[in-house]
């Protein structure tokens, strides 16, 4: 039986075809991986570019990102200078509190107590609380002992020291307070403070420790250490959480 010749034409077409995709398939298929191995590089540049700008622009930030948390008040004069708890900080609280005191900015120093112990201290065998210790340090830095007064209530966060704070000052009739508190601390505990004393009739003024004390990292290098970042980066935690729960 002959076969049409149509029908041959057409087969032969069709062998055509699908031999020529055979032998160009491979090539495309090349030509993409080719493709996309000279995107790879490109990719890999840019990564290391941003790499690099971020590397170069993060002392930058975060000596920016400390700074902004530290601020301060213009103040003559108070009834009292007021050192807020810290546990461990208390040391340079206490030592800028016993500097206003010499210098004259208030007759009296006023402790609050977050009611947490210290280290052994081996004179004394025992944990000594660090308002004990703030007391002591007070006292060694020329502050007469019967100037110095801690609050009766003890207290657990800046919010409840400012309450605890505005209490005090009604029942002695204080119209004046000079807070002292860690760097870092400062804006959060101003903003706490000007918000509890609000309408109050009380002035509220603070001056923070140097930051790049014994206690404190400087703004250029906290980044280095991982109490700064408890410092720092734990204070901007702490100020959202206040904005939604004090606000």
């Amino acid at each position: 039986m002959r076969s049409s010749p149509g029908k041959y034409k057409s087969s032969l077409f069709r062998g055509d075809v699908h031999s020529a995709q055979a032998a160009l398939w491979p090539g495309a298929k090349l030509s993409s991986l080719m493709q996309t191995r000279l995107k790879r590089p490109r990719s890999r540049r840019n990564w290391w570019r941003g790499a690099v700008l971020i590397l170069a622009l993060w002392p930058f930030v975060a000596w920016a990102a400390a700074r902004f948390l530290i601020v301060a008040t213009p103040v003559a004069s108070a009834d009292a200078i007021v050192v807020l708890s810290g546990s461990a900080a208390y040391l340079e609280r206490t030592q800028k509190a016993a500097e206003l005191y010499q210098e004259n900015y208030a007759p009296l120093v006023i402790l609050t107590n977050d009611n947490q112990q210290g280290g052994w201290s081996t004179s004394e065998q025992r944990n000594p609380f660090f308002v004990e210790r703030a007391r002591h340090e007070l006292k060694r830095a020329g502050v007469p002992s019967e100037k110095i007064q801690t609050l009766p209530q003890t207290v657990s966060n800046t919010h409840d020291e400012s309450v605890r704070l505005r209490d005090y000052a009604e029942a002695h009739q204080l119209n004046s307070f000079l807070v002292v508190t860690s760097a870092y601390h400062s804006r959060r505990a101003l903003w706490t403070l000007r918000r509890v004393f609000d309408e109050s009739g009380v002035e509220i003024s603070l001056i923070p420790a140097s930051a790049g004390d014994e206690q404190t990292f400087a703004p250029a290098t906290w980044w280095l250490h991982q109490e700064g970042w408890a410092a720092v980066a734990g204070e901007y935690l702490k100020i959202i959480y206040y904005q939604f729960k004090y606000s």
